[in-house]
């Protein structure tokens, strides 16, 4: 093993117990990284009642110096990157240069929830003569976040430092496949001086998770994941009456017409489909090319021909995986449409013995197969064609999903027009990766999401507190009006 056995972080430190473990490994060479404990539902009740007991201190504390902690996090992250760069790189197989980018996403969302105490410092206003309401945002106990394995510390930073900064104590439940960084993050946490309890890492599959929902003292849940999974935890964390966000798959159209730039436009679509070697939900799965965009698609296949995996595309995260991406691709093949890049075909010095796919393009990709249905989760692009703007239109929104949608164009009407009737989330105008930054939302649309609201920005504020209102009057010789009774 490369890393010693990665046990829970409960109550400020590795908890050690008697659990089955779970073997990781390396999908750059699929050598074995460490383990980890298949935790049950006792040991989640370990990590709930450290973080019961650890809640009120925190929520006690003002806004201000729970803040204080996530900047020092902050400047830890930002300390660390190239080391979290590293564990990510290894443990999921992006790039170093995709690894750091997630790394700057997780930072910029700590820096919102350091901002937290200046942009929901609660609400007053004296609504008659002598009469004052005000309302305040008021956490809700322990909560967990169950997170995916394609980005190990993006994702868990989606929820980490906006739950904490707003008094909360959290359990975070990362992927199985993933276990360092999350070990990684709860050890810098510790480090920013966060108080032991309030913070717990909790490894396992499937039975960790159930134990997690059904946890009567966990008060909300946030999943990152696949839709069936995501459908499943919604409806088992509702069923107990708990709060639930939970984010399953997309499949993302992007509708390239005549006029779009062909430069700026293939690169993007490929960096989209490929970058992260295709495993995240925000990646192009289907171009949808309007009318005559042939020089496009070539330029498309002359840059997906230059990915080398091993040097500028990563492998996917399992041989399972991997065997399920080209299973698509030959039934797509054997139902007519055309490979114009073959990722099936093993290529790149160093990527022999990893779980690797090269970049691969499909063309002539019909709304009815399954490639173009199906959540595909590789560096994977289907070129889907369309007569007209309507035709593309009734493409997107025919899929289930509604994650994100992007149009390339020069004619703003025209990315007004498609914009507006895509039926997505996110919206990118020659952008193939419309992702918002702070204060802005993540979250799509459909059987993309099940719950209220978004995972980041300010809606995630309401998600993770409660409103208490306080209507109070002071002076006595102001006549009794409705509220004196």
């Amino acid at each position: 093993m490369r890393f010693p056995a990665i046990e829970n972080f409960v109550d400020g430190q590795p908890a050690g117990n008697s659990c089955e473990r779970i073997t990781v490994y390396s999908p750059l060479d699929g050598s074995a990284l460490s383990t980890i404990p298949r935790s049950t539902a006792t040991e989640v009740a370990d990590a709930v009642s450290a973080a019961s007991k650890a809640f009120p201190d925190w929520a006690s504390r003002t806004p201000r110096q729970r803040a204080e902690v996530l900047f020092r996090y902050r400047s830890l992250l930002l300390q660390h990157q190239d080391e979290l760069a590293e564990l990510i790189h290894v443990e999921n197989g992006k790039t170093l240069d995709e690894a750091r980018a997630e790394i700057v996403r997780a930072i910029e969302v700590t820096e919102f929830a350091c901002a937290l105490p200046q942009m929901f410092a609660g609400e007053v206003l004296e609504v008659s003569p002598g009469v004052e309401c005000r309302v305040d945002h008021v956490p809700l106990g322990v909560v967990a976040s169950i997170t995916p394995f394609n980005f190990p510390c993006m994702v868990p930073n989606w929820t980490i430092p906006i739950a904490i900064a707003l008094g909360n104590a959290m359990l975070l439940k990362p992927s199985e496949s993933v276990p360092l960084t999350a070990h990684r993050t709860a050890e810098l946490l510790r480090e920013a001086g966060l108080p032991h309890g309030i913070f717990s890492v909790i490894h396992g599959d499937r039975v960790t998770v159930e134990a997690i929902c059904d946890a009567p003292q966990i008060k909300a849940i946030t999943f990152v994941g696949s839709t069936a999974v995501a459908k499943q935890v919604y409806r088992r964390a509702t069923g107990q009456l708990k709060r639930a966000l939970c984010l399953g798959g997309a499949k993302n159209h992007l509708i390239v017409l005549p006029d779009a730039h062909l430069e700026q436009t293939a690169a993007n679509v490929v960096a989209s489909m490929a970058g992260c070697a295709g495993q995240r939900c925000m990646a192009a799965a289907s171009m949808v090319a309007v009318g005559d965009v042939d020089r496009i698609v070539q330029r498309v296949i002359e840059i997906a021909n230059s990915l080398v995996p091993g040097e500028t595309l990563g492998p996917v995260i399992s041989v399972a995986a991997r065997e399920r991406i080209v299973r698509y691709i030959n039934e797509a093949e054997k139902a007519g449409a055309r490979v114009l890049v073959d990722g099936r075909i093993r290529k790149g010095v160093g990527s022999e013995h990893g779980f690797y796919l090269g970049a691969t393009v499909i063309d002539y990709v019909t709304p009815d197969m399954a490639i173009a249905q199906d959540e595909i989760f590789g560096p994977v692009l289907v070129i889907l064609r369309a007569r007209n703007v309507d035709e593309a239109i009734g493409i997107e929104n025919s899929s289930p999903y509604g994650n994100a949608a992007a149009v390339y164009t020069q004619n703003g009407a025209i990315a007004k027009y498609i914009g507006q009737r895509a039926s997505s989330g996110m919206i990118g105008v020659n952008i193939g990766v419309p992702v918002p930054l702070e204060p802005f939302g993540f979250g799509g649309w459909n059987e993309s999401k099940f719950g209220v609201g978004d995972i980041t920005g300010k809606s995630s504020v309401y998600f993770w507190t409660q409103s208490k209102k306080t209507t109070s009057r002071w002076n006595t010789e102001i006549r009794q009006g409705w509220m004196g009774h």
